[in-house]
């Protein structure tokens, strides 16, 4: 994922929100932001919200054609 510009963002999805779209669990959500590896997240004082489309390219980046890991 590399930093850019990004356009105004018009809906931020809850942890909740992102994991029931995605099928994983809240708690892997939580797993990740702790040691890192998951889907990029903003940090809005004591709320952690998701843009869908960084979630979404986050996923993409992990597509694999086979589990040597290399990617497809």
């Amino acid at each position: 994922m590399t930093n850019r510009t990004r356009s105004p963002i018009t809906q931020l999805h809850d942890e909740k929100t992102e994991a029931k779209r995605l099928g994983f669990s809240v708690r892997s959500f939580q797993a990740w932001r702790l040691r890192g590896g998951g889907p990029p997240f903003f940090k809005l004082g004591a709320s952690v919200r998701y843009d869908p489309a960084l979630t979404d390219e986050w996923l993409n980046d992990h597509i694999r054609a086979n589990t040597s890991g290399a990617a497809a």
